[in-house]
């Protein structure tokens, strides 16, 4: 009898993933485990597949090879005699659910204030009365530091806080996994750490959490294990203070002395 449990069993599972677009391999046979509570970030250079990997992740692009699963759930598919068929769009965005997306550019819905922004989803989606929506709305607003400014449009918010509006809405879904593609890469070098504090106190509190990022001191910090991907292929992945300190593989190394320059 097997021992297993679904505590025990990877929240994500990425198995043989492979995507090309057109001529192009952009992954190729990727696999990656993501336990419940912990923390991945991704680390390598543009073009590397990161946040190709993301995306597919979240069903915004279609496998070409492999499986990815959140739960024991198959994103964006159905399996029938071994084979995998697209779900139909509000099937996937049904499955969708269990993932907030946080993107480098924020998408935030400008006539709308940052209160709308957070709860038009549960309330369109999930069927939230529109007043608790907007009850939890504004404590993931608290949450990410920003009540006083529930009621200003993304206009009148700078940078970082349009960011940590858009990370309060995809939390406003109540995801078990939240994924970030490269979250402060869109901002002045000022508005970082902010976002960053956020997605700190996300890590304590348990989130498990994907983060596509250049940011290594929060890699090294904050992040439970690290992924080095480059060619569209997983060169190396371990504890931080392995790959990022004491990395194996060349393509780390050079990799982390251009960041580091």
């Amino acid at each position: 009898m097997s021992s297993s449990t679904p505590e025990a069993d990877p929240l994500v599972r990425i198995a043989h993933v492979g995507k090309s677009f057109g001529q192009t391999p952009v992954l190729r046979d990727v696999s990656l485990d993501v336990r419940r509570g912990e923390v991945v970030g991704i680390l390598g250079p543009s073009g590397s597949g990161k946040s190709t990997l993301l995306r597919l992740i979240n069903h915004l692009e279609e496998l070409d090879a492999g499986e990815i699963r959140v739960d024991g759930v198959l994103v964006g598919y159905r399996e029938h005699r071994g084979r995998l068929y697209e779900l139909r769009p509000r099937e996937v965005a049904a499955r969708r659910r269990d993932l907030g997306m946080v993107f480098q550019r924020f998408h935030l819905f400008g006539h709308m204030t940052a209160l709308e922004n957070v709860a038009e989803a549960p309330i369109r989606v999930l069927g939230t009365p529109r007043h608790e929506a907007r009850a939890d709305a504004l404590r993931l607003l608290e949450q990410v530091g920003l009540a006083d400014r529930a009621g200003v449009y993304p206009a009148q918010l700078s940078g970082g806080q349009q960011q940590r509006v858009a990370i309060a809405r995809a939390l406003a879904m109540r995801p078990k996994v939240m994924l970030f593609d490269e979250p402060t890469s869109a901002l002045d070098p000022e508005l970082v750490g902010e976002v960053l504090g956020v997605m700190r106190r996300l890590a304590e509190e348990g989130m498990t959490m994907i983060v596509v990022t250049h940011e290594i001191a929060f890699a090294r910090e904050v992040c439970d294990r690290v992924v080095f991907m480059a060619d569209g292929v997983v060169v190396e992945e371990g504890a931080p203070e392995r790959v990022i300190d004491a990395p194996q593989h060349e393509r780390t190394r050079a990799f982390l002395q251009r960041i580091a320059g």
